[in-house]
């Protein structure tokens, strides 16, 4: 988009007009990237700071105890044993809506806050994952994550192949995928959710190389700065939730359970 936008701008400006735009571009990704980090981050600590709240080793202070003998604090029985489950775990998918409608509306302090908050929910929604995996195969497939996430973004970043037609077909594919997780609430079948996990890993892996390009295409030297950063915000959003798909996953195959 930005290369057809300042055609006629090239032509006139030359050399100096491209390694401008280049240079602006590099600066749009690193904030997107910055954004993404920063919110995988809140969400790290947000995540392990409610599991450390909601699980204790002292009998006295348990009110629950999980069948891998993980005891629960007041906290952790509300959170992962009541009614108020169904609020943690859709609480974050309320804000990816909300951030869809409203970013164009908002400030970009207000969006970037409005992010920081869907990251610290998300953390909050996936605490429950250090009850039911070691805190060891947590950390490796968070790596694994980060290595596969890194290469398929500078491989979206720097190809020149049009990854408009495979987007597509990995939209219909989570479509696809959704439904399949939602039947196997009900079915509870082993076999199913492998083939979930397996199709989930290549779904966001093609989304990661191809949200990618699609970010760098939105970039627009011509932007103000209240655009460049409400499109920054935005293109965080959609690697964070690629990296966060991918990394849980991947979790359901590398994971060691408790």
């Amino acid at each position: 988009m930005a290369d057809f936008r300042n055609s006629n701008v090239r032509v006139a400006g030359g050399a100096h007009v491209d390694a401008d735009i280049d240079q602006g571009l590099r600066a749009y990704m690193l904030r997107v990237y910055n954004l993404m980090a920063m919110g995988l981050g809140i969400t790290g600590v947000a995540a392990y700071a409610i599991a450390m709240f909601a699980t204790t080793n002292d009998p006295a202070a348990a009110v629950a105890t999980l069948g891998n003998g993980k005891m629960l604090t007041s906290l952790g029985a509300a959170l992962y044993g009541s009614p108020l489950k169904w609020v943690v775990m859709l609480a974050p998918l309320g804000m990816v809506f909300f951030l869809s409608a409203r970013l164009e509306k908002m400030s970009v302090a207000s969006a970037q806050t409005a992010f920081w908050v869907f990251a610290a929910l998300m953390g909050v929604s996936l605490s429950s994952i250090f009850l039911v995996y070691t805190g060891a195969s947590i950390t490796q497939t968070f790596f694994v994550t980060a290595a596969s996430f890194g290469a398929l973004s500078l491989y979206g970043y720097t190809t020149k192949r049009n990854l408009s037609a495979m987007g597509s077909f990995l939209m219909m594919g989570l479509f696809g995928l959704i439904i399949a997780m939602v039947v196997n609430i009900f079915l509870q079948s082993s076999a199913l959710q492998f083939a979930i996990s397996a199709i989930g890993v290549l779904i966001f892996a093609g989304l990661t190389a191809y949200d990618t390009q699609q970010i760098k295409e939105m970039y627009y030297e011509g932007d103000s700065d209240a655009t460049a950063g409400r499109k920054a915000i935005m293109g965080a959003l959609r690697l964070y939730l690629d990296f966060i798909n991918l990394f849980t996953f991947l979790l359901q195959f590398m994971g060691n359970r408790e």
